[in-house]
């Protein structure tokens, strides 16, 4: 199995919390979770767990940190965006802003930035449009299904061609106003993920149903914080990675209260983006007509000098 970065155990840590986190109490039926109030119906299946776990402040190591192996980094990142509610500013500056960052921090070649979510408790809780509040349960936004089934929805004339090579989902988390206090993102260290601890969960939308990951609880899962987190740094984390090779392709991740917030903190303010990314095909092809032309010739010619 290929080595892509240090093993998260390994690093020194300086300090750590004692908090909540909402895992999914393993049932027999699919949960269910809807997106919106439905009439007559619970607003989620999920069955919650709460577990106290201890959530380590990554940021001492954040230079360490790898997507490909612990599934999620920090990175110090500016934007001209004045205002994050403004749907229209979001998507003409920022978008833009996010395509060149993922680039430049993965080496992909094209990037896809499909949809944002912006998210305050106080307020989604006043009713602004198109504010949510933090999600404070495990989970995770793709499945190995539907992560690949998002190539399909947003470029279907191309999907049959791009979903022959690797491709991954991204999103990009950052506060709006720092720094966060109040309800944090915890992200666990993909390294400490076993395949046991997935379950498939409908998400359903007044059109479509999308599908999601909980997660049940483990005592080997690891997680990680970054502590005082500002409006310039971001978090990018993978939602679904196509490779199966040994690298991180799922994050699980949660807000969750911090103990040791002052009292009277303002609300978490935050935007997540989503993006899908792609990898240049021609250098997997590059490298495999390499070896069969070395291979051909040596039989052609043997293997002697």
């Amino acid at each position: 199995m290929a080595n892509f970065g240090m093993h998260t155990e390994d690093f020194s840590q300086t300090d750590t919390i004692k908090a909540v986190v909402n895992y999914h109490l393993r049932g027999y039926d699919k949960p269910v979770t809807y997106a919106f109030t439905p009439p007559g119906e619970t607003q989620s299946g999920r069955r919650a767990d709460p577990r106290e776990v201890t959530i380590r402040n990554a940021r001492p190591s954040a230079g360490l940190l790898s997507l490909d192996q612990q599934g999620f980094i920090l990175t110090r990142h500016g934007t001209r965006v004045r205002n994050f509610y403004d749907q229209c500013e979001v998507r003409d500056l920022y978008y833009p802003e996010i395509e060149k960052l993922l680039k430049e921090k993965t080496g992909a070649t094209r990037v896809l930035v499909f949809d944002h979510q912006v998210r305050c408790l106080s307020k989604a809780k006043a009713g602004l449009k198109g504010v949510r509040e933090p999600v404070h349960s495990v989970h995770n936004d793709y499945t190995a299904k539907s992560g690949r089934r998002r190539v399909s929805d947003h470029l279907p004339k191309e999907a049959v061609e791009l979903l022959r090579y690797r491709f991954a989902e991204i999103n990009v988390w950052r506060p709006i106003n720092g720094p966060v206090r109040k309800s944090p993102l915890a992200l666990c260290d993909s390294q400490s993920l076993s395949a046991d601890d997935f379950v498939a969960c409908d998400l359903i939308y007044p059109d479509r149903v999308g599908e999601i990951y909980a997660f049940t609880y483990n005592p080997r899962h690891r997680w990680y914080y970054f502590s005082n987190i500002q409006r310039d740094e971001a978090i990018l984390f993978k939602g679904y990675d196509s490779a199966e090779d040994g690298r991180a392709r799922f994050t699980a991740h949660s807000a969750f209260n911090d103990p040791s917030a002052p009292p009277g903190s303002p609300a978490r303010e935050s935007i997540e983006v989503r993006a899908l990314i792609f990898f240049a095909p021609e250098v997997r092809e590059f490298k495999r007509s390499v070896r069969i032309s070395i291979v051909a010739d040596q039989a052609f010619h043997g293997d002697s000098d």
